[in-house]
């Protein structure tokens, strides 16, 4: 009897180790090379070539018109005027090994991190390296009170219809009630899981109580789970593909509207006995956290961090925005890639020049749906 225990106790210890093994393994293939699959073309050359612009099926380039961009959340404006960016935000100095020919828009960060932008990478060559790895992706959403009721039905159809197609994906939908979740079915290679949200403790803060329960449902099992995994606010509606070209170890989102300021406007806590403290001159972006991600032990650490923060600064009497601590961590942990503004460009502004292809338009969440 003790025999028959002991090999089978040997048995699950083979097949878990197994599991472990085959897991580490796939997240340990080689990495491509930045070179390899990051080209960075500008709109003009791109045409000149007769390339069409690689966009999902049924997308189509077209001309946006200001009074036309809230009725219709187009997916980018072909201008390609002159650069309006402002003279903190462009750099004389190319990353060694890199040849930038898009001057109107930062394609490369001081840390060599790719900021990706539309034209800037090979489909091709991505999708081939990423599609041998057998991967599965997270997309976390929150949704509580009247947020679920205006936004998350579009949300999650955007999402099945444009968020890491041909993969698997498993949203991660967190509600206050089952029933605020819509009559949504998950598409091909998809998983839905849903939680609710003990009524007690509704009133805490909102980005506070979403980074607290996104942290234990890591640890619980989305750590086990998935091999990337990313948190995305209620209030976007996927225009267009996003796929593996986002793919990173902790990725982070450029905020739309500041990235065209001088860096000495950005709004970081400015107050010393803050956790979220950035001096004056100091900073690279300001980023926004409406789309963070990266493996789920990344998105865990910047979690922590800011838990960390909020403590910190409650103890000193100070209550700094969930974005400030976010934008303090990126100072401090250098994100490994960057989405530029077209992965989250809020609709109320017509696109610049250098926003050519809108893929996620965010909505104020003080206007409705147009």
């Amino acid at each position: 009897m003790n025999f028959q225990r002991k090999k089978m106790l040997l048995m699950i210890s083979c097949v878990l180790s197994l599991m472990v093994v085959e897991r580490y393994s796939r997240n340990q293939g080689e990495e491509l090379q930045l070179s390899d699959w990051f080209r960075p073309r500008s709109f003009r050359e791109r045409r000149s070539r007769g390339r069409r612009r690689q966009a999902s099926p049924g997308v189509r380039e077209q001309r946006c018109c200001p009074q036309h961009w809230l009725q219709t959340a187009v997916r980018g404006c072909s201008d390609s005027g002159r650069s309006r960016l402002s003279c903190s935000q462009t750099s004389e100095q190319e990353p060694p090994g890199l040849k930038r020919r898009r001057p109107d828009v930062i394609t490369t960060t001081d840390w060599l991190a790719p900021v990706i932008w539309e034209g800037t990478f090979n489909r091709r060559v991505l999708g081939k390296h990423y599609r041998n790895r057998n991967l599965t992706m997270g997309l976390a959403v929150f949704a509580i009170g009247r947020i679920a009721d205006q936004y998350l039905e579009r949300f999650l159809e955007s999402a099945k219809k444009h968020f890491m197609t041909g993969y698997r994906v498993v949203f991660y939908i967190t509600v206050d009630d089952l029933d605020k979740m819509p009559d949504v079915d998950p598409g091909p290679l998809q998983t839905f899981q849903v939680f609710t949200l003990r009524e007690e403790i509704w009133w805490q803060d909102f980005n506070l109580l979403r980074m607290r329960n996104l942290g234990e449902h890591i640890v619980q099992h989305i750590q086990g789970e998935v091999d990337f995994l990313f948190s995305m606010a209620t209030n976007q509606i996927f225009q267009s593909d996003v796929g593996v070209e986002t793919l990173g170890a902790s990725v982070a989102q450029l905020h739309a509207w500041w990235y065209f300021k001088s860096t000495k406007d950005f709004p970081y806590e400015r107050r010393r006995r803050s956790a979220a403290y950035i001096p004056y001159g100091k900073g690279d972006f300001y980023y926004d956290s409406a789309f963070v991600g990266g493996t789920p032990q990344q998105v865990l650490n910047l979690i922590e961090e800011y838990l960390k923060g909020v403590l910190q600064d409650k103890q000193n009497g100070l209550n700094s925005s969930y974005e400030n601590h976010l934008n303090k961590y990126f100072f401090l942990n250098k994100p490994t890639k960057l989405l530029s503004p077209e992965y989250n460009w809020d609709v109320t502004f017509y696109p610049p020049p250098q926003v050519q292809f809108v893929k996620v338009a965010q909505h104020p969440k003080r206007r409705p749906w147009p």
